[in-house]
Order: structure tokens, then C-alpha cells, then sequence
């Protein structure tokens, strides 16, 4: 995998999404979704290209379905997918990569319930973060920067201080209008997203580097 434009400066901290950036869960989600979608009389296929990177409850709202609360749909879609957790699995790398990080230099940013986001990264391996912003810590999830100014507030540093790390187009724009800087991880994706952004297949071709000052510099696997 070719590497391009990683940026070349010092980092704060990085802001991690979950879902196709820290581990799949797709084949989980696309399950629930498919019998949820299926249940309600939507075309299944065309569907589920849409649920990815953004809330359950935006996803439901934003189709306008006659006689459904959105609210009581995305709990009911919620209450499946935690019980459904086969075939997570951790994006390649990862787990490397993040033990090249400070506890307090990184954090999960999530659009998925806090509760959810816990058992697929405990399903995938993963270490738990020291923080995490989940669906329920913002009014407005991604595209709106909410989550990862938030995330930056609670870190104690500037969103323009830190590299986000996002798969999905609702993501990167929030990274983008939060003023972060961003690396694509396109591991999941089925056909090549267009981005001005970096893009890396998985962590196995990532490398970072704390710096004396304890700043964060990403750069090429040799």
C-alpha cells in the first residue's frame, strides 16, 4: 500500500474512530441493520451503504418513515448489536500502533452507544481508551464537529492539535470542520473513497514517534 501526504508535524493527540477505523464490525452491523431494514420494507442492498459513520438514531430519522420514533428504533437496533458481536475483528496493526501511544494522548471518538462501542472493542481484542466520546456525550453526531471538539476539550488540547483517524465520509467532514487533521484508514472499504486526506490501507505501514516534548509524530513504516 502506497502512502501519501501523511502530515508532517508534531501532534498533540490522536482522536480514533471505531467502526472501520479501529476494528470491522460490518458483517455485525450489516446483520442488524438488514433484518431491521428488511422488517420495515426498504430495499436491504441500496441501504446498507448508508448506516456507516453516522449515529442509529440519524440514520432512522434521516429516512422519514411514517408511525417510527427514531428514538425508540435506535434503541431496540441498539439492544441487537449487542448481543450480536461475531466476527469483529481488529483492523491490522492496530493493536501495535496503540501501544506506541501515551493512555493520555489518545481517545476513541465513536457514533456508536458507549455501552456498544465496549463490547465490540473488548470483542476485537482491543485495550479499552482511557476516554472515549460516544453517541450519547453530543446533541449533534458527525458530520458535526461536536465529538471531537469535545474529545480534544476533555484531552486538554486544541481539535487543530490533533490527527483524527476515520474511515467514513460523516467523519472526515467532522474532523475536517473540527479543524483536525485527518488519515483515512480504507481497510473496509469495498471501493476506493476519494479524499485529498492520507490513506493507508491498515496500521501495518504506520509508525509514530513521541518527540522529547511528548508530542506525537506520525510517519512511514520502512
Amino acid at each position: 500500500m502506497t502512502v501519501l501526504n501523511l502530515p508532517d508535524r508534531a501532534f498533540a493527540a490522536f482522536l480514533f474512530d471505531m467502526d472501520g477505523t479501529l476494528l470491522s464490525s460490518i458483517a455485525a452491523a450489516e446483520r442488524v441493520w438488514a433484518r431491521w431494514a428488511g422488517r420495515h420494507g426498504l430495499d436491504v442492498a441500496a441501504f446498507l451503504p448508508t448506516i456507516h459513520g453516522m449515529r442509529s438514531v440519524e440514520t432512522v430519522r434521516r429516512l422519514n418513515l411514517p408511525g417510527v420514533d427514531p428514538e425508540a428504533e435506535s434503541a431496540a437496533i441498539t439492544a441487537e448489536e449487542m448481543v450480536d458481536v461475531d466476527g469483529i475483528e481488529p483492523i491490522p496493526g492496530i493493536l501495535a500502533f496503540l501501544a506506541t501511544l501515551p493512555a493520555e494522548r489518545w481517545a476513541v471518538v465513536t457514533s456508536a452507544p458507549r455501552e456498544l462501542a465496549r463490547r465490540r472493542i473488548a470483542a476485537a481484542g482491543l485495550p479499552a481508551p482511557a476516554l472515549m466520546i460516544a453517541a450519547e456525550d453530543v446533541a449533534r453526531g458527525k458530520p458535526a464537529p461536536d465529538c471531537f471538539q469535545l474529545a480534544a476539550a476533555r484531552l486538554g488540547v486544541s481539535t487543530r492539535d490533533c490527527l483524527v483517524f476515520e474511515d467514513a465520509p460523516a467523519g472526515i467532514a467532522a474532523a475536517e470542520s473540527a479543524g483536525a487533521g485527518v488519515v483515512v484508514i480504507s481497510a473496509t472499504h469495498a471501493h476506493s473513497l476519494h479524499t485529498a486526506h492520507a490513506s493507508v490501507n491498515d496500521y501495518r505501514v504506520l509508525a509514530n514517534r513521541v518527540d522529547a516534548g511528548g508530542a506525537l509524530r506520525l510517519h512511514a513504516r520502512i
